[in-house]
C-alpha cells in the first residue's frame, strides 16, 4: 500500500548514500528484475531504485526513483494478541480488587491512583512493547514510552483502570482500555474490557463493533425525550468552571434517563453496544476515550465535540458527544442553548 512519496535522488549514489537519501536503514537490496531492485529497511520505508547497468562499470549504484511507506501492519492478526494483553491485565486488576485497597491522590484528592493502575499498566506496555517495537505507547500513569514520538507511525493508548474512583470503593464498574491509533489519532484498533463482568468490546477500523464476538450496534432511538444517556465530571470539578454541573441539571429534563456511571470508556462502549444512546463530557484524555471512540464510530454512531467537529482525540484535553448519530444534532442544539446561556 502506497502510503506517500518521501524522496528522489537525482544522480545514480551508493548503497549508504542510497540509504541516507532515503532516511532508511537497508538491510539487503531485493532484485525485483534485471535492473529493477527494492532497498529493503528495517523501520518499514522501502525505495524503488534503478540499478546501472553492469555494462556501464558502474554496477552496484542506485538511483532513487520513489520512497514508499508500506502499511504492513494487520489489524486482524493483531487484534487476538492485544486482547490477550487487556484480560492479563484484567487479571491482574482483579487480584487487586479482592485484596484491601489503597487509593493515593494525584493531581488532587478527588483524582485516584492504585496499585493495580500502575501494575497493570506495567504489564500492559512491556507487552506492547514486545508486539509492537516501533510504536510509541502513551498511558495514563506512565506517560510516553516505547518509540519517541516523532519516529513512531503509530501510537497507543493505555488506560488500565478506567474507573479508578469504583475500583478504589469496591464498585464493580471499571474496565481496561486499549487504543491504535495513527499519528494523526485516528483510531484503527480498540479493546476495552470489563474484568468483572468479563465483557470484551473490540473493534477495529472498517471492521464492525463486536461485544463477546457477537456484533453491536447503536440504538435507533430519535428523540432525546425517549433517550437515556450518561456523562461524568472532570476531576478538577471543584475549582473548574467547565465542570459539567449546570449542563447536567438542565439536560436532565430533556431525556428519559440521565446515568453517572464513572467510567468514560464503558459509557462509550455501552453507547456502541446500544445500552447508551448517547454520552457526553468534558476534560478527557485521549487514553479514556480512543478506543470508545472507534467503537461508537464502527457500531455506526457518531462522536464529535461539543460544537460538532470530529475528532476531538486530536486535543490532549477535550469535550466529547458520543450518540447513536439519530438525535446527535438535537443533543448538540441542547447543549450549545445551555452553554450559551452561561
Amino acid at each position: 500500500m502506497l502510503l506517500n512519496t518521501i524522496n528522489i535522488t537525482t544522480e545514480p549514489v551508493s548503497l549508504a548514500i542510497a540509504e541516507q537519501a532515503a532516511h532508511l536503514r537497508v538491510t539487503a537490496p531485493i532484485r525485483l528484475s534485471k535492473s529493477y531492485f527494492l532497498l529493503n529497511s528495517m523501520n518499514n520505508k522501502f525505495a524503488l531504485a534503478d540499478s546501472v547497468c553492469e555494462d556501464d562499470n558502474r554496477h552496484g549504484l542506485f538511483q532513487i526513483r520513489e520512497i514508499i511507506q508500506l502499511m504492513s501492519l494487520n489489524l486482524a492478526a493483531l487484534l487476538p494478541s492485544v486482547i490477550d494483553i487487556a484480560q492479563q491485565a484484567g487479571a491482574i486488576i482483579m487480584r487487586h480488587y479482592a485484596a484491601p485497597i489503597t487509593a493515593l491522590a494525584k493531581s488532587n484528592r478527588i483524582d485516584l491512583v492504585t496499585a493495580a493502575d500502575k501494575e497493570a499498566e506495567i504489564y500492559i506496555v512491556a507487552a506492547l512493547k514486545a508486539l509492537c517495537p516501533t510504536h510509541h505507547i502513551v498511558g495514563e500513569e506512565g506517560g510516553g514510552q516505547g518509540v519517541a514520538l516523532a519516529d513512531a507511525e503509530y501510537l497507543w493508548f493505555v488506560d488500565p483502570v478506567d474507573g479508578t474512583t469504583n475500583f478504589a470503593s469496591k464498585l464493580p464498574q471499571f474496565c481496561t482500555s486499549i487504543a491504535l491509533t495513527d499519528k494523526t489519532r485516528q483510531p484503527l484498533l480498540a479493546v476495552i474490557y470489563d474484568p468483572v463482568k468479563r465483557e470484551l468490546f473490540t473493534a477495529i477500523k472498517g471492521g464492525g463493533t463486536w461485544m463477546n464476538g457477537r456484533p453491536v450496534r447503536v440504538t435507533e432511538t430519535t428523540e432525546l425525550l425517549d433517550s437515556v444517556m450518561a456523562s461524568g465530571f472532570p476531576t478538577d470539578r471543584v475549582t473548574n468552571p467547565d465542570n459539567n454541573l449546570r449542563e447536567w441539571a438542565a439536560i436532565v429534563p430533556l431525556l428519559r434517563g440521565e446515568r453517572r456511571l464513572g467510567s468514560a470508556a464503558l459509557d462509550l462502549a455501552y453507547v456502541a453496544a446500544g445500552r447508551l444512546d448517547g454520552f457526553w463530557e468534558a476534560g478527557l484524555n485521549p487514553w479514556d476515550v480512543a478506543a470508545g471512540v472507534l467503537l461508537v464510530e464502527e457500531a455506526g454512531g457518531c462522536v464529535t465535540d461539543y460544537e460538532g467537529q470530529p475528532m476531538p482525540q486530536r486535543q490532549d484535553k477535550s469535550r466529547y458527544v458520543a450518540t447513536n448519530g439519530k438525535i446527535h444534532a438535537a443533543f448538540l442544539e441542547a447543549l450549545a442553548a445551555v452553554r450559551g446561556s452561561k
